[in-house]
């Protein structure tokens, strides 16, 4: 089962990188939630539903400049039961602009997952900057 969670995490950070719309929704649950808190800059969202958080991926996309890469490590499951868990994972965003690479930012994520339809989906997405972007 932690396997599985890891992998959840790892295929939502491959979806978000290269806007796989499809595969966003593949790891997303209807009802997603995501937040983000920045140094300086307060807390954004909730986001709520998986059609807000898509587009809110969208714009983000439209907005960056470079490849963006989000690099999710150290993948910790701190709870779970049959149908719930938590999970864990350090950020490091990197993007590289074909002339330099640059670190972005670092955080910490905290997935709230759910099974459904026999898989395990992220039901709430809590991204806690170190950094303001």
């Amino acid at each position: 089962m932690i396997a599985e969670l890891q992998q959840t995490v790892a295929h939502y950070a491959h979806a978000l990188d290269e806007l796989n719309v499809p595969g966003l929704e593949t790891v997303l649950t209807e009802d997603t939630i995501w937040t983000s808190t920045m140094p300086g800059q307060g807390t954004f969202g909730p986001v709520a539903g998986r059609a807000a958080v898509l587009d809110f991926i969208r714009d983000g996309h439209t907005a960056q400049t470079g490849r963006v890469r989000h690099h999710l490590g150290n993948v910790v499951v701190t709870t779970t039961d049959a149908a719930t868990a938590e999970a864990r994972a350090y950020l490091l965003q990197t993007r590289n602009t074909g002339e330099s690479i640059q670190i972005v930012s670092t955080g910490v994520y905290t997935f709230g997952l759910r099974r459904s339809d026999g898989r395990w989906r992220i039901a709430e997405l809590t991204l806690t900057l170190d950094n303001a972007l």
